[in-house]
């Protein structure tokens, strides 16, 4: 017993569990052949109903539930909503396998969009089991093994139906015993005793996010020394009885509001900086096209080539897609370049070369083009929300960090959302596929008409700043603490 106690209290058990967990919910080996599957006998829906109808749902569902399922996330921490999340997983693919109107696929596509909004928790959970000093690897870690089951669910697709294996029927029954195996393993998942906001145990009056990353180091030591909360030796968090009168959690009605307030505050301040207003102002663009264009692709290859085949290649493309864009994310770690300086300038080069493909994938009628300027688009995204990412997050404590990823991708789904209805929903103007796509290449490319002359600006200002860049030096809150 004392051995399983030990296991328990280390900081891989939680890591591990949720690795788990995301892995067995990510595999998904029908995904990548979804529109065949609403469009051929078992379904029998047409592409128009598909692109116009059903898939905005998931877009109006994830923007209306991911404010409210972002503060219960922290308020309940954690834990429930990874389990809220799965089950909301296994409700989807039921309805997918078992429902067969244009209405239950709506109902469906509001649980899928529940599911996303969900995913919060999972990146979450973890900063609130083990210690800071293992941050990096647990969410290296968590994060790996999501693309790992990506992978393996479009591979294990792709050879399904290359070698007809398993009908696409019984590839959803596949994919609910593994969804089942995720949620049972939720539910072994240790509840946490704290949050980023609502249950955070603070010294005195400190505020909530307070600070940068010197300042969370210090908040970290000095609350150890107060309440005698300990990490041990497995790097988990171990409390030996802190005082009532010196514990500080947000609950109740009250302190919901105070909280509340804070968070506005950090808003404010963190928004304050034009260095990370203007980055965030890319992500949040740039996640909308992304999202628009990834959601209707594969709408697009269809048109392209629409026989039965035309999808056999479509779960080796989304695999080879998936681990170019890790490769490439990646790689960029190891480039030293002066991105405060250079950074705009490639997001809006970079930027350009995605609408290029875009343009390609529209008008060249040709699914091997498709497929390789999808392959090359989604490398050229992820390339750049990695830089974005980094470089938002070199200036900010972890909960200021949270904060403005939740913002920015909020920004970017209310964007998605004027767009879905607008461009895709049969009550906007409904477009058909090619000009739906036409509309995201031009969108792609006033982002880098954008970007490009800002970059150009930075690098002539920053030439006449004898090196500094002006809005680094404009920003004296965010000048030289590095996260």
């Amino acid at each position: 017993m004392e051995a399983v106690r030990r296991s328990r209290a280390d900081w891989r058990y939680p890591t591990s569990l949720l690795c788990i967990y995301g892995f067995f919910s990510t595999v998904k080996p029908l995904e990548p052949f979804l529109i065949p599957y609403l469009t051929g006998p078992d379904k029998n829906l047409t592409i128009e109903e598909v692109n116009n109808q059903i898939f905005p749902v998931w877009t109006y569902s994830y923007l209306s539930v991911l404010v409210p399922v972002f503060v219960l996330t922290d308020w309940l921490r954690y834990k429930p909503v990874v389990v809220f999340q799965c089950s909301n997983l296994f409700v989807t693919t039921a309805m997918l396998l078992w429902t067969q109107s244009v209405p239950a696929m709506q109902a469906m596509q509001f649980f899928y969009g529940v599911v996303t909004a969900s995913e919060v928790a999972y990146f979450s959970y973890i900063y609130s089991v083990i210690d800071v000093k293992r941050y990096r690897r647990a969410t290296s870690y968590c994060r790996s093994i999501q693309l790992f089951g990506h992978t393996v669910g479009s591979v294990l697709g792709q050879l399904l139906v290359s070698f007809n294996l398993m009908s696409y029927n019984n590839m959803l029954v596949f994919t609910l015993v593994l969804t089942t195996i995720a949620l049972l393993t939720s539910f072994f998942l240790p509840m946490p005793q704290r949050s980023m906001f609502f249950h955070r145990k603070d010294m005195g009056h400190k505020t909530v996010a307070e600070g940068t990353k010197n300042d969370v180091d210090r908040t970290v030591g000095s609350t150890r020394a107060k309440f005698s909360v300990e990490f041990n030796s497995a790097g988990t968090l171990e409390e030996k009885g802190p005082k009532a009168e010196e514990t500080k959690e947000y609950d109740g009605a009250d302190s919901c509001g105070k909280v509340l307030l804070h968070i506005w505050k950090d808003f404010y301040q963190c928004y304050s900086s034009r260095y990370l207003l203007y980055w965030s102002v890319w992500w949040a663009l740039a996640t909308c096209g992304y999202n628009q264009t990834v959601n209707y692709v594969q709408v697009l290859w269809e048109h392209v080539q629409p026989s039965q085949n035309f999808s056999i290649y479509n779960g080796g493309v989304e695999a080879v897609s998936n681990l170019l864009s890790a490769a490439t994310a990646y790689g960029i770690g190891f480039t030293e370049v002066r991105w405060e300086q250079w950074g705009e300038l490639a997001l809006g080069g970079f930027s350009g070369l995605g609408a290029a493909a875009l343009f390609l994938m529209t008008f060249v009628r040709n699914i091997w083009v498709c497929y390789t300027c999808y392959v090359i688009f989604k490398c050229l995204y992820m390339l750049l929300i990695t830089i974005a990412m980094y470089q938002v997050a070199a200036d900010l404590s972890m909960e200021r960090y949270a904060l403005v990823f939740g913002a920015n991708n909020f920004g970017a789904l209310c964007l998605q959302t004027v767009i879905t209805s607008v461009v895709v929903d049969s009550e906007g103007l409904g477009l058909s596929i090619i000009p739906q796509f036409t509309v995201y290449a031009s969108y792609f490319s006033v982002i880098a008409i954008i970007f490009s002359v800002r970059g150009v600006f930075i690098i002539w200002k920053t030439k006449e700043n004898k090196g500094i860049p002006p809005d680094k030096s404009e920003s004296p809150d965010f000048e030289e603490h590095r996260f």
